[in-house]
């Protein structure tokens, strides 16, 4: 059994061990549910991999991993009711199972959870663990917001989504590996190259997000195949065609008529919008992009002086990260 399945082992069990038993009902079981959905727990994995790295005691880090998988899946339930989807990992949303104010009261509760489980890491690294969670957990509402600003703006420039889905997404991955790394007791300097290897690794992550959306089979992440293009959202994909379409006008002209489109059959724009992005080559320059960061995660990473072994476990994680078929 190789670490990531392990640690994805210990991190199930003791989310099975987290009271959410309580009444009313309609505020636990929600909580439940979502949980139960599954995922990877790539982000609480990523904690007891940080505190591995520097060969701290990942039984003292199990809280922390546990605290951060509650607040991801918190921050999953509230973005589900922001883009009013329908499915999450292939099952409803919550908001769809029960109501939105329930959903909305659910999350809440999980964000207190994830602080019960928070404040129970060891009194001495207390404090720069609050610390990094809370800037972590500010960046991520922060990235959200910019995010929903984003679908009102007419354009926006691609190094500005970057910085958006570096704060939506991939601090919580540096984050959770920050987080693990001072439980083991890491140095500063340390600390922070696995914060910048976990940021470029989430960036590249979101980027491969983006890819698949549109060239991913289709129902197998749970997400509709084709659903940023039916929305218009700006994916590294569409600006980067918008871009690259200064150069054909009338392939710039084709792809605002898909936009600006009030009505059309869905299948119909996916196709057309897909063909042009084919033709403008943006899937593989959008790989680029995703290995661009990827390398400089690593480069990060290497910076780091552990043993070379707890490296190659952690690079193995980030590489079965990015292996989901795009």
């Amino acid at each position: 059994m190789n670490k990531l399945v392990a640690y994805q082992h210990i991190v199930e069990e003791g989310l099975s061990h987290i009271p959410l038993s309580g009444k009313p009902t309609e505020l636990y079981e929600p909580i439940r549910y979502m949980l139960a959905l599954g995922g990877k727990r790539m982000r609480p994995a990523l904690t007891l991999f940080g505190c591995d790295l520097f060969d701290g005691d990942i039984t003292k880090a199990l809280h922390a991993a546990l605290g951060l998988e509650l607040f991801h899946n918190f921050t999953l339930v509230h973005d589900d009711i922001m883009d009013k989807a329908p499915l999450r990992r292939n099952k409803p949303t919550v908001h769809h199972k029960w109501d939105h104010n329930i959903a909305i009261l659910s999350g809440d509760a999980m964000f207190v959870k994830a602080y019960q489980q928070i404040c129970k890491v060891d009194i001495s690294v207390l404090t720069p663990v609050l610390q990094i969670f809370n800037d972590t957990a500010l960046f991520v509402c922060e990235g959200q917001q910019l995010d929903m600003n984003y679908e009102k703006v007419q354009k926006i420039r691609i190094a500005e989504y970057l910085h958006m889905i570096e704060l939506k997404t991939a601090v919580l991955l540096a984050g959770s590996l920050k987080i693990g790394a001072v439980i083991g007791g890491a140095k500063p300097e340390d600390a922070a190259s696995i914060y910048e290897f976990g940021k470029n690794i989430g960036i590249a992550f979101q980027l491969q997000d983006d890819i698949l959306d549109v060239y991913g089979e289709a129902g197998k992440f749970g997400k509709q195949t084709g659903g940023d293009i039916i929305s218009n959202k700006k994916t590294f994909l569409l600006l980067k065609a918008m871009e690259v379409a200064e150069r054909m006008p009338y392939k710039r002209e084709e792809l605002l008529q898909w936009i600006n489109a009030p009505h059309f059959d869905p299948r119909d724009k996916v196709e057309a919008v897909t063909e042009i992005y084919n033709f403008l080559n943006i899937r593989s320059l959008a790989r680029e992009e995703m290995e661009k960061h990827y390398q400089k995660g690593l480069k990060f990473l290497e910076e780091i002086p552990v043993s070379q072994d707890k490296k190659a476990a952690l690079k193995h994680m980030a590489d079965s990260l990015m292996v989901r078929e795009a």
